[in-house]
């Protein structure tokens, strides 16, 4: 399966399919957990593009199942040792993987070591049978205290390319949209995406796997004109609430995602929104 192809994917398959999974499994930290995204009818558990996905390759498929393994604050190294043989376990057709990107922020990082490990992940899930969607980085350039790795974040990007090739993944491009750049995507903490962010990331990817989909484009409210000084007063408030204490936790070795738990390690029907998918929080 190539990243571009000519046919839609629905060609060939029984009337209402529109892709040819039956089984998706989700690898990755935050971003995939879907931290950002609350969802507002189940206080305290997340959505995330994942499970928009998700809701979105169930509709037609009547024995469609989707496991979400990504625990927040996860280095990649953690997310192949703890999720790979599990999702591999589950027998997939369909697999995402997002990892590296709390990597990239370590001084010292070294992105085509990360992509060298990713890699033989990729073949391991490939050679199973397994469609495998890699996420590249987003251009963070404009993103404040990210803007900091832009370059290992592009050199990264680079080798999940050739990783992709490789082993004939799909690449869901993150650097390629646009839209990222805009505040609006981003959650509170500058650090994770927002509903907004979620949702448009979601039919990227749908797009990816040229999978017709039913998700509209959503308009973001607009932006407050705001004086320097309130700026200046949020970028204060922004540094003492989420970035310090990140810091410290970078500091102490600790992670935001101790203790938290894979919200769906098992593979099991999608209800469409709003459905309780698991917070991810021990119980």
């Amino acid at each position: 399966m190539t990243v571009e192809r000519e046919a839609p994917a629905d060609i060939g398959l029984p009337e209402g399919r529109r892709h040819p999974w039956h089984r998706y499994v989700a690898l990755g930290d935050s971003f995939t957990e879907g931290i950002g995204d609350p969802d507002p009818d189940n206080p305290g558990r997340h959505r995330g593009w994942a499970d928009r996905l998700a809701e979105e390759l169930s509709h037609g498929t009547e024995d469609f199942a989707y496991a979400n393994l990504a625990i927040r604050g996860r280095l990649l190294g953690r997310i192949l040792d703890e999720q790979l043989e599990p999702a591999l376990e589950l027998q997939p057709d369909l697999v995402s993987i997002s990892a590296g990107g709390n990597d990239l922020l370590r001084p010292g990082s070294d992105p085509d070591a990360l992509a060298l490990r990713l890699d033989a992940a990729v073949g391991r899930l490939a050679d199973a049978g397994a469609t495998v969607l890699l996420f590249n980085g987003p251009d963070i350039g404009s993103t404040p205290v990210l803007s900091a790795i832009r370059g290992k974040v592009a050199i990264y990007n680079e080798n999940l390319r050739v990783v992709a090739a490789r082993h004939d993944a799909v690449v869901a491009d993150m650097w390629g949209l646009r839209q990222l750049s805009d505040p609006r995507m981003w959650d509170t903490d500058r650090l994770h995406f927002s509903p907004l962010g979620h949702h448009t990331i979601a039919i990227m990817a749908l797009e990816a796997l040229n999978v017709r989909h039913g998700l509209e484009p959503m308009e973001p409210s607009p932006v407050p004109a705001r004086t320097w000084r309130a700026a200046r007063t949020e970028d204060l408030v922004w540094a003492r609430e989420y970035f310090v204490p990140w810091v410290i936790r970078r500091l102490r070795h600790k992670s935001s995602g101790d203790g938290i738990l894979a919200k769906r390690p098992t593979a099991e029907p999608v209800f469409g929104a709003g459905a309780p998918l698991g917070s991810g929080e021990p119980s």
